[in-house]
């Protein structure tokens, strides 16, 4: 099977991008993270976004048109369609992810799966790379207690995820199809459950993660988890995968979701990666959604060009070499793994030159 490299990044292969950041020159990031919707048909009860209220808003598709061709021209090569919200709740997500392949950025879905439509998958699956479904519960009751669901959501999930395998198979698309639990005291006891449902549903793999805690978020209920006691668990899991079934869980990240960081700046802020909310505002940060150090712009009103170039972004960039303390971060961030390997690069160690 394809090494998806989940728990770790891939930033060393892509040398060419990476060779112009160390010379210092201007780079376009690799990959956004886009919210088309900031309304949410869940309420999950380990939400990192909840102090931004959910809001019914829905980016504008005529500009998307545009700036999504204008990011493909520019060196954006993929984009996750995800966000403070639920992506498929925008009724013409598809037309956005045609614009996305047809201006050749690989494009990728982290959803709940709820509104998975038959439409959706006839008109998009063949566009996409990969579509992650967040299922936290490997039990119905704890399913609806986590995600705060509505009655019937859990049964309408697995129908939606049948009907996805189905059309991918009909369609012959290459589209990767997984799922994902955020590994808590209250759903640990249903993580096997859940992989031979998503193995037998025709899923490719399960990953399982930990829970970090957002500094802004409302919610306080995991604050301080460890995964200590987990990691032995793991094995059992990993053991369920097969050739054509893979569970992944994210041991390393587990390990640092407490640990301390081992570099002192934040070295993919403001280069390799972005944030597009719903709003349309631009954010070098998933992190520090609505932190004006960190905004550099508005995708409805300028182009991405302009954002990426502004002097915002380049005090943002001051600001995260100088004066930002990433002890506020949020741990095992995005891109705390990139960041490892960045720090690396910057540091040459005397033996670096015996390859």
């Amino acid at each position: 099977m394809i090494d998806y490299r989940i728990d770790s990044h891939k930033l060393d292969l892509q040398p060419e991008r990476v060779a112009a950041w160390l010379r210092g020159e201007k780079i376009y990031p690799l990959y956004l993270e886009i919210a088309p919707s900031g309304g949410c048909n869940h309420r999950c009860t380990f939400c990192a976004v909840d102090y931004l209220g959910y809001q019914t808003r829905f980016l504008d598709v005529a500009i998307m048109r545009e700036r999504l061709w204008e990011m493909g021209k520019l060196g954006v090569k993929s984009i996750m369609w995800a966000g403070e919200g639920e992506p498929l709740l925008h009724s013409r997500l598809h037309e956005m992810i045609y614009q996305g392949a047809f201006s050749g950025i690989d494009q990728a879905i982290t959803t709940n799966g709820i509104a998975l439509t038959e439409r959706f998958c006839v008109r998009a699956l063949e566009h996409l790379t990969w579509m992650k479904v967040s299922i936290n519960g490997g039990y119905e009751d704890d399913y609806q207690r986590i995600h705060q669901s509505k009655p019937g959501d859990w049964m309408r999930l697995w129908v939606n995820l049948a009907r996805t395998v189905r059309i991918r198979e009909q369609q012959k698309a290459a589209v990767t199809l997984g799922a994902q639990m955020v590994l808590l005291p209250d759903n640990v006891n249903g993580a096997r459950a859940l992989a031979y449902m998503c193995q037998e549903i025709g899923l490719d793999y399960l990953v399982i993660k930990p829970y970090s805690q957002h500094p802004k978020s409302e919610t306080r209920t995991y604050a301080g988890l460890e995964y200590a006691d987990y990691l032995d668990m793991m094995a059992g899991l990993e053991a369920i995968s097969t050739d054509t079934f893979k569970v992944i869980a994210r041991r390393e990240t587990m390990a640092r979701v407490t640990a301390e960081r081992d570099y002192a700046t934040c070295q993919s802020v403001p280069y390799f990666w972005g944030y597009v909310m719903s709003t349309g505002d631009v954010y070098g940060c998933s992190a520090y959604l609505g932190d004006p150090r960190f905004r550099y712009g508005n995708i409805i009103e300028q182009d991405f060009a302009s954002i990426w170039n502004s002097a915002a972004k380049r005090g943002c960039e001051t600001f995260v070499r100088d004066e930002l303390d990433i002890k506020e971060c949020r741990k095992s961030c995005r891109m705390d793994h990139a960041n490892r390997y960045l720090a690396r690069l910057k540091s040459p160690e005397a033996h670096d030159n015996f390859v």
